[in-house]
């Protein structure tokens, strides 16, 4: 009688400790910013099943004005998220190690869009919108070398400080802010738009990272979830419609005034910036060369205590 209570033990005990660990295996993903056309890859690779067909058990929470994206990495409560390279070398110089396991944008997407059809290196002092979430760095750098002294005005999410012309420019995303000033009815010339992508700053924005010590733990999770989420971004850019409809439905689940032409004008920029231009590939990688280049740029414009080396934030 004992060795049987003994071994429905043992095989409890199994259980339990199967259980947890399948528990512990959920592995969490959250994009820097709410549900948009711009993290179309990832709810494709959810809902294809690619995660699952890589044995993992993925979860997508978006981040609230509350619990930022990288809040949640740090109390890990998330094990992955999106980060622009410049965001994730200032994280990285204050003393938070990452890794990049994934890098989908090749090329930069930020622009400054001027009123009244004026060129923005024209405008002296002109008052700048820029976001409070961040995103600036390359801006704030461009315009110190360029003598602008532009004065920054924050913003949330919307252009209606551009619009009512309370700030004479604002910087803008070419996949998002662009295309909703397009919607409104504003008009783009060949003076009033500023590429940082053809003039030099062409610094790559998103990647997935994670922090180096749940990294070193989990490396084949880890390269599993960039291969499936790269496998879901290859389809995106071979399936647009689809990717479309699955993009809306997060969109609505997560109560984004948006609209369907909106996000598939984003998804049509989210992955031309994914092609590189000297290779005119899809590659993601990260660049050793615009790593050193970011780096020593917002070094010199005292961003960073030190510079960030491509080894420190790549995944071996």
């Amino acid at each position: 009688m004992k060795e049987k209570v003994l071994v429905l033990l043992v095989v409890l005990v199994n259980s339990l400790s199967i259980v947890a660990q399948k528990a512990s295996e959920k592995f969490v993903f959250t994009p820097q910013w709410t549900a948009h056309a711009q993290f179309a890859g990832y709810y494709v690779a959810m809902e294809k099943g690619f995660y699952k067909q890589a044995g993992l058990d993925v979860e997508i929470v978006h981040p609230s004005v509350s619990q930022t994206a990288m809040n949640r990495l740090q109390n890990r409560e998330s094990q992955a998220t999106t980060l622009q390279l410049c965001q994730a070398l200032e994280i990285v110089d204050k003393g938070v190690p990452l890794v990049n396991i994934l890098q989908t944008s090749m090329n930069n997407g930020t622009v400054i869009i001027s009123r009244r059809d004026k060129d923005p290196l024209k405008q002296i002092g002109a008052r700048v919108g820029m976001w409070y979430a961040g995103f600036s760095q390359v801006a704030i750098c461009m315009s110190r070398k360029e003598h602008l002294n532009y004065q920054w005005v924050r913003f949330t999410s919307n252009m209606d400080l551009f619009l009512k012309g309370a700030i004479d420019g604002t910087l803008a995303m070419s996949y998002n802010e662009y295309y909703q000033l397009l919607q409104m009815g504003f008009t783009f010339t060949e003076n009033n738009v500023y590429r940082f992508s053809d003039h030099g700053y062409n610094i790559q924005e998103d990647g997935v990272y994670m922090r180096r010590d749940y990294y070193e733990t989990h490396k084949a999770q880890a390269h599993k979830f960039a291969q499936a989420s790269r496998k879901g971004w290859e389809w995106a850019a071979n399936h647009p419609e689809e990717t479309i409809d699955i993009v809306m439905k997060y969109v609505r689940a997560n109560h984004i005034a948006t609209n369907r032409t909106l996000q598939k004008l984003m998804l049509k920029e989210v992955l031309r910036l994914q092609i590189d231009k000297k290779t005119n590939k899809r590659e993601f990688r990260l660049r050793p060369d615009m790593v050193k280049f970011a780096s020593q740029m917002m070094k010199e414009n005292q961003m960073l205590n030190q510079e960030v080396t491509y080894k420190q934030l790549i995944a071996d």
